[in-house]
């Protein structure tokens, strides 16, 4: 039968281990991720130190991937260059034999359960004794996720060597090594571990069920396997993004190709000539020498390779709609481009403002949404709306010091304010997310009823200032707006007045009561935010004058 006891007992296992995974990766970025992040960012301006960055921050934490998609993320956001994010990555597929070598010293030279077990049990109930947010809940997560790594692995070993005690696996040995290459890579890109991957290999090697040929074969397949979280992670990216999940997809997949066309004689150096008889050892060596050899071939070729990808996905290159098609040096077509760039960024932030209540634009106005924007969820909504204002705000400085014209430079100036002013808006309503969901699922009537009238406010708000967006600069716009903040104002202290009634405060807690207060507060001050973003963007001269007197408004 395909599922016997054993077969339960191996996918516990697997279970087992990649839960300790979890947990050593999730405490390890409470404990160091913010001083690692800084290290990657600060001490990789050079390949050999990027390269070196890379290995040392995924030995400690443990998680290539991890690594992987901090670089990523430092990547889009400009903080480091495409070649350096390579070398980094080069590193970190070294830094990711550490762990293997921990598992085959200690899961297979001691009994596993006697410090396991009781790791396990201390680090377990320690866990749940301390808070939270102490430090000590993280270090406690640590360990427990130390002790379940190694009890994984107990019960993969033992599966294994059960299930090789009622079957004959030796007819394996026989089978091409290509196979053996696919299974690694399949194993590895469904479990998205090639630490479990090189687990259940060294454990099937410890009982002699695969041959140390077969078992470096599928180590090879785990290192094309563990790029397919990045590829993922960076499918709906910008384009820099999938510049480096490429990059280090290519990587993997050439250096995993040209390591098994010689994997013959490289099994033979590792055993005949280096002289290394310990099968477990061999493979980790074997792991250890195809990743300094990557490092190797590709060291010289970085800025190279680095040219060819920038390159690619050139059609996707900007999440902007017109500035990237206009060099600032035409200031008269970059002004131009610049005010329809702040339309459509203050559209973007209308959307998601009515995404975040589940509600959507009506279908007669005249904008179009992103194709990186619309499919995103609410936190990738709000990323490529950050992006977006990192990339107006460089050319918006820029252009302002390629023109002389000092009308153009107060209306550049007037725009920086309309971005801000979106932006302000935008990072309100993501604040706002939690009491929003909270307010939406509410048992509690008077709760759930003031999500409902807070959904139906914003919705009206949003039509009345997409409708204006889309108008041209006429002296009707400063009535409307002036309007649209009238109303704003006069239904915050309206709504105020109403939460402080006696009846109110009745029938919820203080804590609850404190939510909605603040969650009110964060409406308006979004609402605020997009007024004075239209006004930036709409009025001139002593229009605009009047909104910056208002009072109430933190600039």
């Amino acid at each position: 039968m395909l599922f016997t006891p054993d077969t339960w007992k191996l996918l516990a296992g697997i279970a087992i281990f990649l839960l300790g995974m979890h947990f050593l990766e999730k405490a390890l970025k409470s404990l160091t991720g913010r001083s690692f992040k800084l290290f990657l960012k600060k001490k990789t301006s050079n390949k050999p130190a990027a390269i070196a960055g890379g290995a040392i921050v995924t030995a400690v934490l443990q998680s290539s991937s991890v690594v992987n998609l901090m670089v990523l993320a430092f990547a889009g956001a400009g903080v480091i260059t495409m070649h350096n994010a390579l070398a980094i990555m080069l590193g970190s597929n070294l830094g990711t034999t550490v762990s293997s070598w921990i598992i085959v010293t200690l899961g297979f030279k001691l009994n596993i359960e006697s410090f396991a077990l009781p790791v396990i049990g201390i680090a377990g109930i320690a866990m749940m004794l301390v808070g939270k947010d102490s430090r000590w809940h993280n270090w406690c997560m640590f360990f427990l996720g130390f002790g379940f790594l190694f009890f994984g692995l107990s019960f993969i070993r033992t599966s294994i060597e059960q299930t090789v005690q009622q079957l004959d696996l030796s007819i394996l040995n026989e089978k091409p090594a290509i196979l053996f290459l696919l299974v690694g890579l399949l194993i590895t890109s469904l479990i998205q571990s090639s630490s479990a991957t090189v687990a259940i290999v060294l454990s099937a090697l410890h009982v002699n069920a695969i041959s140390l040929f077969a078992a470096m074969a599928i180590v090879l397949g785990s290192e094309i396997g563990t790029t397919v979280k990045l590829v993922l992670a960076s499918v709906k990216g910008v384009a820099v993004k999938k510049r480096v999940a490429l990059g280090n997809l290519l990587f993997n997949v050439v250096n995993a190709l040209l390591i098994f066309i010689f994997l013959g004689p490289i099994n033979k150096l590792i055993t005949s000539v280096i002289g290394i008889h310990d099968n477990l050892i061999a493979l980790i060596f074997f792991q250890t020498l195809t990743n300094l050899t990557g490092i190797i071939i590709f060291y010289p070729f970085l800025e190279i390779f680095g040219r060819f990808l920038e390159k690619r996905f050139i059609s996707t290159d900007n999440e902007t709609a017109y500035i990237h098609k206009v060099k600032v040096t035409d200031t008269e077509l970059a002004m131009l481009a610049l005010e329809k760039e702040a339309q459509h960024f203050i559209y973007h932030v209308c959307i998601f403002s009515l995404n975040a209540f589940d509600c959507k634009a009506g279908k007669n106005n005249p904008f179009s949404l992103s194709p990186l924007f619309e499919p995103e969820k609410l936190p990738g909504k709000y990323e490529y709306i950050k992006h977006l204002h990192g990339e107006v705000q460089t050319y918006s400085i820029r252009l302002q010091n390629a023109t002389a014209d000092k009308e153009q430079q107060s209306r550049i100036h007037q725009l920086i304010s309309s971005f801000r002013n979106s932006m302000y808006a935008a990072k309100n309503i993501k604040d706002a997310l939690p009491d929003i969901d909270q307010l939406k699922k509410s048992s509690n009537d008077l709760k759930f009823e003031f999500y409902l009238r807070t959904k139906k406010r914003v919705g009206n708000f949003i039509e009345r200032a997409i409708a204006l967006l889309g108008a041209d600069p006429i002296p009707s716009n400063f009535e409307q707006l002036s309007s649209i903040y009238s109303t704003t104002q006069e239904g915050y202290n309206t709504t105020l007045r109403e939460l402080y009634r006696e009846s109110v405060l009745k029938n919820v807690n203080e804590v609850e009561f404190s939510t909605i207060v603040n969650f009110n507060r964060e409406m308006y001050t979004a609402e605020k935010s997009v007024v004075f973003a239209l006004k930036d963007y709409l009025l001139r001269g002593n229009e605009e004058d009047y909104f910056d007197e208002l009072p109430g408004f933190i600039r």
